[in-house]
């Protein structure tokens, strides 16, 4: 393990200092735009733009990962990215802000893609799940504290653009001095969308409703924290204690749903998001500061989900067929993630801010009731038959990239053992009661780069 950190610790100050500037400027965005009298309408677009980005980043960084080399592709991708928040600042025009932010979204998916590729060929099957939970680790801290640089200045000021410009071109710095090898080409995966809603309904809708709510909250709650009176220092405590909630979820949850139905596990975590979302609704004006504690708890609640329906979906991947699986649940994170802050910001403008967390609660509650009508359709998986929640998460963390269902040319394609031509049927879909849903494969998935 010891010789693994030290091949990728410049990679780890990379990726640390890279998400540092990303976190300053996902909550300053919003922040400034409402200075600069932006509508609600444009801060939600501005947000659905970051998104579209960050998937065509998937499917077009692979090309040019290819053309040049990881660390030169590294590096022009940092280039790019940190022009983003110095446009920001100089132009204060909504319809370049888009421009921008989808720019911005582009490069952040090559340069996690780059990152998270070179860690996946560094690491060993045996130490894999320790590497990338330091991962973890590391990006939920530095987004915590790049959240927090906010009080450094005021957000109407210069310094706070310059600040993230700063902190994004010295991300390049420790990987363009590692002596570590670079790693192998960077795979590619087509996409068999029905394909992957017949083995998992579960996992693929709960992947986009997730990704719709988590979009939405990521664009709009610090617009919402500015518009119910907090100020900068409390809205960055606010989306701050948020993460860490996220956090301090992840694996309470993740283990008891390695011991559990998947599905109940989903359904009582969804059901308390969606009863806190509805709790700040009706209760913010009468608990003032009271709010930070309903961040945490809606983080604890809210931020697992994704990783639990991507646990509920490798239970039912046959084996190499993990690639593609992780991939296509990213696709629909992604679309989710464009069309959630594009539906809730014309209705906070209409009604009030709160309509925020009606529309979380609302998708929540779709997610319910959705796995609850699951239920009745297929059996559970055995518990001995479950993929470890450690790979999902490992697997939600990570960018792939991904061609569309027919996309062919000079690809590097993964190994996927389904042929094009097999019919997507899962046994235990045929026979729901009699037959258990742990007869389609096995689960062990360590090894691949995966994809939340």
């Amino acid at each position: 393990m010891g010789a693994t950190l030290a091949q990728i610790t410049a990679l780890l100050f990379s990726a640390a200092i890279l998400l540092m500037g990303n976190g300053l400027q996902s909550t300053l965005l919003p922040l400034r735009a409402q200075i600069q009298t932006f509508s609600t309408v444009d801060i939600g677009i501005l947000g659905s733009a970051y998104y579209s980005g960050f998937a065509a980043g998937c499917f077009f960084a692979p090309y040019l990962v290819r053309r040049v080399g990881h660390i030169r592709c590294f590096a022009a991708m940092v280039a790019i990215a940190s022009t983003a928040p110095l446009a920001h600042s100089l132009f204060p025009l909504p319809g370049l802000w888009w421009v921008v932010r989808a720019i911005s979204g582009f490069c952040l998916a090559a340069l996690f893609m780059i990152i998270e590729s070179w860690l996946h060929e560094k690491a060993s099957n045996e130490n894999r799940g320790v590497v990338f939970s330091t991962y973890t680790i590391i990006n939920l801290t530095v987004m915590t504290l790049g959240q927090l640089m906010i009080n450094l200045y005021p957000p109407g000021s210069y310094a706070l653009f310059a600040l993230a410009s700063m902190l994004v071109s010295l991300a390049a710095v420790p990987l363009a001095l590692t002596k570590a090898s670079a790693p192998a080409p960077i795979q590619t995966v087509k996409i068999r969308l029905f394909y992957l809603f017949s083995l998992s309904p579960i996992g693929a809708v709960g992947a986009l409703l997730v990704g719709a709510q988590q979009g939405a909250f990521w664009s709009m709650a610090p617009v919402f924290a500015e518009r119910i009176g907090l100020n900068t220092f409390f809205i960055t405590l606010f989306m701050s204690l948020t993460v860490l909630g996220g956090a301090l979820g992840q694996w309470p949850l993740g283990r008891l749903s390695d011991r559990l139905d998947r599905r109940h596990v989903l359904i009582g975590a969804a059901a308390l998001a969606a009863a806190i979302g509805i709790a700040i609704r009706f209760n913010t004006p009468t608990i003032g500061h009271g709010i930070l504690i309903f961040a945490v708890l809606y983080g604890i609640t809210s931020f697992p989900l994704y990783s639990i329906c991507a646990a509920h979906m490798n239970d039912h991947v046959k084996d190499g067929g993990f690639v593609e699986a992780s991939s296509g649940l990213l696709l629909l994170f992604a679309g989710g993630a464009v069309a959630g802050p594009l539906i809730v910001a014309p209705l906070m403008w209409y009604f009030n801010p709160y309509a925020l967390f009606s529309f979380t609660a609302a998708a929540q509650t779709l997610l319910v009731l959705f796995a609850l009508y699951r239920l009745r359709a297929r059996a559970s998986v055995p518990e001995d038959m479950r993929s470890r929640f450690v790979d999902a998460l490992r697997d939600s963390a990570t960018v792939t990239a991904f061609t569309p269902e027919d996309g062919q040319g000079e690809e590097i394609q993964a190994e996927v053992s389904h042929e094009e031509d097999e019919p997507p049927v899962s046994p235990a879909e045929e026979e729901p009661e009699s037959t258990p849903a742990s007869a389609e494969g096995t689960n062990e998935s360590a090894g691949e780069p995966e994809k939340s």
